[in-house]
Formats: structure tokens, sequence, C-alpha cells
């Protein structure tokens, strides 16, 4: 026997009305409505902010770098130098 079918959710409902009266469901409901949007607005403002953080940290880390031209010609000069200046002595 399922606990939520239609005699049961008739007595819950019949049973609150009783509880609380006319006037004071719909306050009931507004409040919980209320609260409930609170909750789910400081929901997404934390979501917020940890995707802003993780967007800072990953802009941060993916600063580009300098590169290194492995084509650029190198100087020879000072191995010219040195081979020049022993040929002399000979």
């Amino acid at each position: 026997m399922d606990l939520f079918s239609g005699p049961h959710i008739i007595l819950i409902v019949l049973v609150v009305l009783l509880m609380f009266g006319g006037k004071k469901i719909p306050e009931l409901m507004h409040g919980l409505g209320k609260g409930i949007r609170e909750f789910n607005d400081a929901k997404n403002n934390v979501k917020k902010e940890i995707e802003d953080h993780i967007n800072d940290t990953s802009a941060i880390n993916n600063k580009p770098t300098p590169t290194i031209n492995n084509n650029a010609p190198v100087s020879t000069t000072s191995t010219q130098q040195v081979s020049s200046s022993s040929t002399d002595n000979v």
C-alpha cells in the first residue's frame, strides 16, 4: 500500500487545514516560497563565486610564456677568434 495514494493525500490535506485554518495556509506557503527563493539565490551566488575564482586562477596559470627561437643564428665569433689565434702561433 502506497503512503501517498489518493485517500492518504486527502487525509493529510484535511489534517493540515484543521490544524492551521484557511487563512494561515497561504501565509505558510508564502513563507515557504520565500525561503526556497532565498536559498536558491544564496546557492547561485556561491556557485558564481566559485566559478569566478576558477576563471581567475586559470587566467593566471595560462599566461603566455616567452618562447625560445631555436632557429636564431648563434654567434660564433669567439670560436673563430680562438681558432685564428692558434693558427698564427704555428
